[in-house]
Protein backbone atom coordinates (compact mmCIF):
# COMPACT_ATOMS: atom_id res chain seq x y z
CA UNK A 1 0.00 0.00 0.00
CA UNK A 2 3.15 2.56 0.83
CA UNK A 3 4.59 1.59 -2.34
CA UNK A 4 1.38 2.69 -4.24
CA UNK A 5 0.97 5.43 -2.48
CA UNK A 6 4.49 6.98 -2.94
CA UNK A 7 4.36 5.93 -6.31
CA UNK A 8 1.17 7.81 -6.74
CA UNK A 9 1.61 10.63 -4.97
CA UNK A 10 5.39 11.36 -6.48
CA UNK A 11 3.88 10.60 -10.12
CA UNK A 12 1.38 13.56 -9.06
CA UNK A 13 4.11 15.71 -8.30
CA UNK A 14 6.12 14.66 -11.42
CA UNK A 15 3.04 15.61 -13.53
CA UNK A 16 2.15 18.86 -12.18
CA UNK A 17 5.36 20.58 -10.67
CA UNK A 18 6.09 22.91 -13.40
CA UNK A 19 8.90 25.68 -13.08
CA UNK A 20 11.45 23.21 -12.21
CA UNK A 21 11.84 22.01 -8.28
CA UNK A 22 11.18 25.34 -6.31
CA UNK A 23 7.79 25.43 -8.56
CA UNK A 24 6.87 22.15 -7.19
CA UNK A 25 8.09 22.54 -3.95
CA UNK A 26 4.50 23.31 -2.70
CA UNK A 27 3.09 20.63 -4.35
CA UNK A 28 5.66 18.59 -2.26
CA UNK A 29 4.87 20.56 0.68
CA UNK A 30 0.99 19.38 0.01
CA UNK A 31 1.59 15.58 -1.19
CA UNK A 32 4.84 14.57 1.72
CA UNK A 33 2.39 16.47 4.83
CA UNK A 34 -0.82 15.38 3.76
CA UNK A 35 0.20 11.55 3.89
CA UNK A 36 2.23 11.95 7.15
CA UNK A 37 5.53 11.06 5.55
CA UNK A 38 7.43 14.17 7.26
CA UNK A 39 5.97 17.17 9.76
CA UNK A 40 6.55 20.34 8.20
CA UNK A 41 9.64 21.60 10.26
CA UNK A 42 11.36 18.05 9.00
CA UNK A 43 10.51 18.87 5.30
CA UNK A 44 12.14 22.15 5.56
CA UNK A 45 15.28 21.10 6.96
CA UNK A 46 15.07 17.99 3.95
CA UNK A 47 15.06 20.86 1.04
CA UNK A 48 17.60 22.70 2.55
CA UNK A 49 19.73 19.60 2.52
CA UNK A 50 18.67 18.45 -0.60
CA UNK A 51 19.50 22.19 -1.76
CA UNK A 52 22.61 21.42 -0.81
CA UNK A 53 23.54 18.10 -2.51
CA UNK A 54 23.88 17.58 -6.18
CA UNK A 55 20.79 16.59 -7.95
CA UNK A 56 17.79 17.62 -8.88
CA UNK A 57 15.80 18.60 -5.73
CA UNK A 58 12.31 16.82 -6.59
CA UNK A 59 14.73 13.69 -7.53
CA UNK A 60 16.60 14.02 -3.98
CA UNK A 61 13.10 14.53 -1.90
CA UNK A 62 11.69 11.53 -3.31
CA UNK A 63 14.71 9.49 -2.89
CA UNK A 64 14.79 10.54 0.90
CA UNK A 65 10.77 10.09 1.38
CA UNK A 66 10.65 6.80 -0.33
CA UNK A 67 13.65 5.31 1.34
CA UNK A 68 12.25 6.56 4.95
CA UNK A 69 9.21 5.30 4.56
CA UNK A 70 9.61 1.77 2.54
CA UNK A 71 13.47 1.23 2.06
CA UNK A 72 15.00 1.12 -1.43
CA UNK A 73 11.94 0.05 -3.10
CA UNK A 74 10.03 2.69 -1.97
CA UNK A 75 12.93 5.27 -2.66
CA UNK A 76 12.91 3.43 -6.24
CA UNK A 77 8.87 3.95 -6.94
CA UNK A 78 8.86 7.60 -5.62
CA UNK A 79 11.80 8.39 -7.66
CA UNK A 80 11.06 6.76 -11.18
CA UNK A 81 7.58 8.56 -10.44
CA UNK A 82 8.80 11.78 -9.74
CA UNK A 83 10.74 11.84 -13.02
CA UNK A 84 9.10 9.69 -15.50
CA UNK A 85 6.31 12.66 -16.61
CA UNK A 86 9.48 15.03 -17.52
CA UNK A 87 10.96 12.21 -19.68
CA UNK A 88 7.87 10.95 -21.21
CA UNK A 89 7.07 14.71 -22.39
CA UNK A 90 10.46 15.67 -23.71
CA UNK A 91 10.51 12.45 -25.31
CA UNK A 92 7.14 13.21 -27.08
CA UNK A 93 7.98 17.03 -27.43
CA UNK A 94 11.60 16.09 -29.07
CA UNK A 95 9.81 13.55 -31.26
CA UNK A 96 6.31 14.96 -32.55
CA UNK A 97 6.53 19.10 -32.17
CA UNK A 98 10.08 19.54 -32.99
CA UNK A 99 8.17 22.52 -34.79
CA UNK A 100 6.00 23.64 -32.06
CA UNK A 101 8.35 25.92 -30.81
CA UNK A 102 8.15 28.19 -33.73
CA UNK A 103 4.06 27.84 -33.10
CA UNK A 104 3.35 31.88 -32.06
CA UNK A 105 0.63 29.93 -29.71
CA UNK A 106 3.05 27.65 -28.08
CA UNK A 107 4.73 30.53 -27.29
CA UNK A 108 2.08 32.29 -25.62
CA UNK A 109 1.62 29.32 -23.19
CA UNK A 110 5.21 29.18 -22.47
CA UNK A 111 5.14 33.14 -21.80
CA UNK A 112 2.27 32.59 -19.88
CA UNK A 113 3.82 29.89 -17.06
CA UNK A 114 6.64 32.40 -16.35
CA UNK A 115 4.93 34.77 -13.92
CA UNK A 116 3.26 32.06 -12.75
CA UNK A 117 5.91 30.08 -11.67
CA UNK A 118 7.84 33.31 -10.96
CA UNK A 119 5.23 33.85 -8.36
CA UNK A 120 4.98 30.11 -7.13
CA UNK A 121 8.61 30.05 -6.33
CA UNK A 122 8.67 33.77 -4.41
CA UNK A 123 5.34 32.76 -2.68
CA UNK A 124 7.66 29.32 -1.19
CA UNK A 125 10.49 31.32 -0.61
CA UNK A 126 8.11 34.03 1.47
CA UNK A 127 6.86 31.02 3.38
CA UNK A 128 9.80 29.37 4.28
CA UNK A 129 11.35 32.65 5.52
CA UNK A 130 8.63 33.40 8.04
CA UNK A 131 7.97 30.17 8.75
CA UNK A 132 11.83 29.96 9.73
CA UNK A 133 11.74 32.62 11.20
CA UNK A 134 8.36 33.33 12.90
CA UNK A 135 7.64 29.74 13.42
CA UNK A 136 3.97 30.59 11.26
CA UNK A 137 3.09 26.77 11.32
CA UNK A 138 3.69 26.11 15.14
CA UNK A 139 2.93 29.28 17.33
CA UNK A 140 4.24 32.01 16.15
CA UNK A 141 7.59 31.39 18.06
CA UNK A 142 10.13 34.35 17.25
CA UNK A 143 13.82 32.66 16.53
CA UNK A 144 16.21 35.56 17.01
CA UNK A 145 18.53 33.49 15.83
CA UNK A 146 17.32 32.52 12.67
CA UNK A 147 16.62 35.83 12.02
CA UNK A 148 19.91 36.96 12.58
CA UNK A 149 21.15 34.41 10.10
CA UNK A 150 18.59 35.38 7.36
CA UNK A 151 19.68 39.16 7.76
CA UNK A 152 23.24 38.50 7.97
CA UNK A 153 23.14 36.41 4.46
CA UNK A 154 20.77 38.78 2.68
CA UNK A 155 23.32 41.31 3.72
CA UNK A 156 26.47 39.36 2.16
CA UNK A 157 24.13 38.14 -0.82
CA UNK A 158 23.22 41.99 -1.92
CA UNK A 159 26.13 43.70 -0.77
CA UNK A 160 28.54 41.78 -2.84
CA UNK A 161 25.99 41.78 -5.97
CA UNK A 162 26.17 45.89 -5.45
CA UNK A 163 29.85 45.46 -4.73
CA UNK A 164 30.32 43.24 -7.38
CA UNK A 165 28.25 42.53 -10.48
CA UNK A 166 28.44 38.97 -10.47
CA UNK A 167 27.57 39.16 -6.08
CA UNK A 168 28.33 35.37 -4.31
CA UNK A 169 28.13 32.31 -5.96
CA UNK A 170 25.64 29.81 -4.67
CA UNK A 171 27.94 27.03 -3.73
CA UNK A 172 29.94 30.27 -1.78
CA UNK A 173 26.53 31.35 0.17
CA UNK A 174 25.84 27.71 1.02
CA UNK A 175 29.19 27.52 2.04
CA UNK A 176 29.01 31.04 4.52
CA UNK A 177 25.65 29.83 5.47
CA UNK A 178 27.01 26.58 6.63
CA UNK A 179 29.86 27.67 8.51
CA UNK A 180 27.51 30.69 10.23
CA UNK A 181 25.19 27.87 11.06
CA UNK A 182 27.72 25.98 12.86
CA UNK A 183 29.02 29.01 15.01
CA UNK A 184 25.56 29.98 15.63
CA UNK A 185 23.82 26.88 16.57
CA UNK A 186 27.04 24.90 17.82
CA UNK A 187 27.42 27.09 20.26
Amino acid sequence: MIMLELFFGFLCIGCFGFGGAYGAIPLIRDVVLSHGWMNDEMLTYMIAVCESTPGPIMVNLATYVGSSQAGFLGALAATIAVIAPAFVIILVIMTLLKNAWKNKYVQAILRGLKPCTIGIILATGCYMVLNNCFGISDGGAIRLRTIMLTVVLATVYFGLRKVNQKGISPIGLILVSACLGAVVYGI
